[in-house]
């Protein structure tokens, strides 16, 4: 017999955590199901345990940079404290306890089971079918898209979540996919002595933002040491071994692959609700809606892999499921960070993308070393501003900042691209001295009004 509640959340991700505790505070009866960690991938294998990797490998190069700036310096990695510190600060040694006990002092009920759609408003988990008053809500996120390649199904390869677990580093690395993902790790485990070298199939690294970010990435890693190649795609792999189209080959110890992320939605009985079980992603409207009394968030949106976007989505799904007034979904400043060293931030739309959208374009791009506090860093100060205008609005529709504290940086750009704040008031701001922010300003004043 079906067992009635006010929502079913499909998935505690991110997105599907954020609803489930927001509406059982609201006093709705709420059932989250999830067959891995409440939480999703960001608190055990993205966002969290990988930033403090990169935090320690940011400690080790800015040891390095001591040398001929304050003293001398003499720098040996170990990777033990990372490592314990990821088990037992971030991850709970892979452990969701307290993320599920929060959710049930909250007021929801969790399941852990693999649930899917069984008609409108009706999920089955493991035999038990619960139907919802108000809806379902699914967000269950993606998984890292593994390519066809052959031989590489029959290799011991990680993914994210092998290279976040790691107690032991290899001795040398291959990364398959020049992304935020495969360029984050590749960089940090360099730092801490592995020998890595990056494939990218497309022409350059990190080939959907600015150009200019693609070449001051590849730079920084092959000072870094990292082994890049750009425009080459694996051909086979034979263990460890990559096997070139063009003939080439690497051999390393281990075989990271990074290209990307997949939603796996043809178990989720999409059919049952009549939507496409072969879709790649699950389509909303601007409240989140994918059909009569089904809402979806996070990644399986096709919007991004970012819990930012999860945690805004599922702001716009509770405040539709709980009859409140707010803005429909708005994309045009969707911010991202790469957290490479230096961070590269980037909030709406690239320059070629704004050409291919008709707007009357104009950019703008200065240097970040050419700009007083990048001077005073001197060492590790690689990183610009870039923005790309619409003259005919006078307003900015993208903008990048690559520095130190690129992703920060990019707070006020985001806001500029958001609010559509006028060019010519950005060129009258008081902008704080010195700072890297006031790189903006240089910017912003060669843009024509």
């Amino acid at each position: 017999m079906a067992e009635e509640v006010d929502v079913i959340v499909l998935g505690m991700g991110v997105g599907g955590e954020e609803v489930g505790g927001r509406l059982a505070d609201a006093g709705l009866s709420v059932v989250g199901i999830e067959n891995r960690l409440v939480g999703g991938e960001c608190p055990y294998w993205g966002c969290v345990p990988s930033k403090m990797m990169i935090r320690g490998s940011g400690l080790l190069a800015e040891g390095r940079r001591i040398n001929g700036m304050a003293g001398t310096s003499e720098v040996f990695p170990d990777w033990a404290p990372v490592a314990r510190r990821i088990r037992e600060e971030a991850t709970d040694f892979w452990d969701d306890k307290v993320a599920v006990d929060r959710f049930v002092k909250r007021g929801g009920r969790f399941v852990r089971g693999t649930g899917k759609l069984a008609g409108p408003k009706t999920v089955e988990v493991d035999g038990q079918t619960y139907t919802a008053r108000r809806g379902v809500v699914v967000g269950t996120g993606t998984k890292a898209a593994v390519p066809p390649i052959p031989g590489l199904a029959e290799t011991d390869f990680w993914t994210n979540k092998e290279a976040i677990e790691v107690e032991e580093l290899p001795s040398s690395l291959t990364v398959l996919g020049g992304g935020a993902i495969g360029l984050e790790l590749a960089q940090m485990f360099q730092r801490f002595g592995v020998r890595v070298t990056v494939v990218e199939a497309m022409d350059r690294l990190m080939s959907y933002e600015e150009p200019e970010s693609s070449a001051l990435i590849t730079e920084v890693l092959q000072r870094d040491g990292v082994t890049v190649h750009t425009g080459c795609r694996a051909d086979r792999v034979d263990g460890m071994t990559v096997h070139l189209a063009d003939g080439r080959e690497f051999t390393s110890e281990k075989l990271l692959v990074a290209t990307g992320r997949t939603a796996d939605l043809h178990k989720l009985g999409l059919d049952t609700v009549g939507l496409d079980p072969a879709a790649k992603e699950l389509t909303v409207d601007g409240h989140m809606r994918a059909a009569d009394g089904l809402w979806a968030v996070g990644d399986c949106t096709g919007h991004g892999a970012f819990t930012h976007m999860a945690m805004y989505q599922a702001a716009i799904a509770i405040r539709d499921i709980l009859g409140q007034e707010g803005p429909p979904a708005d994309y045009r400043a969707h911010p991202r960070v790469t957290f490479t060293d230096p961070e590269i931030g980037s909030v709406g739309l690239t320059e070629e993308a704004a050409r291919h959208q008709g707007i009357h374009v104009q950019t703008a791009y200065t240097k970040l070393p050419e700009a007083t506090r990048g001077w005073i860093h001197k060492v590790g100060n690689d990183g610009f501003i870039k923005l790309v205008a619409d003259r005919d609005r006078d307003v900015l529709v993208g903008a990048t900042s690559a520095g130190p504290t690129g992703g920060e940086v990019l707070s006020a750009l985001a806001v500029a691209v958001h609010a559509q704040v006028p060019v010519h008031v950005l060129q009258h701001m008081i902008y704080a001295y010195p700072t890297f922010h006031r790189a903006i300003e240089a910017a912003v004043q060669q843009l024509e009004v």
